[in-house]
């Protein structure tokens, strides 16, 4: 146990955070097994949420983060939220306009 004052404050904030970080840590496992036993675009839109946040406060690395969603949508069939995207970007292309030539016209010369 520590004596010092400062070290016994310690103590107490890194309990508070240890709590915090459990809660968050504890939420994306959650959200990932769900993910991996329902395989429907929104458990897996739940977990790309808490493996966000997960990541955002460094309770995971970056690349952890990345590599959980991406196994994750590789077992969702329809291709989860990035296929809708896609989707959606198809839908609304619009056929391409053509444009009118530009008319050049020359001065006529005196």
């Amino acid at each position: 146990m520590p004596v010092l004052k400062h070290a016994k404050k310690k103590l107490r904030q890194d309990k508070k955070r240890t709590l915090a970080n459990r809660k968050v840590k504890d939420s994306y496992k959650k959200a990932f097994k769900a993910a991996v036993k329902l395989k429907t675009a929104q458990a897996l839109a739940k977990a790309y949420q808490a493996i966000d946040k997960a990541a955002k406060q460094n309770i995971l690395h970056q690349n952890k983060a990345a590599r959980l969603k991406s196994s994750l949508a590789k077992l969702v069939p329809s291709g989860g939220t990035k296929a809708k995207a896609t989707a959606v970007k198809a839908e609304t292309k619009k056929a391409p306009v053509k444009k009118a030539a530009a008319k050049t016209t020359k001065k006529a010369s005196k």
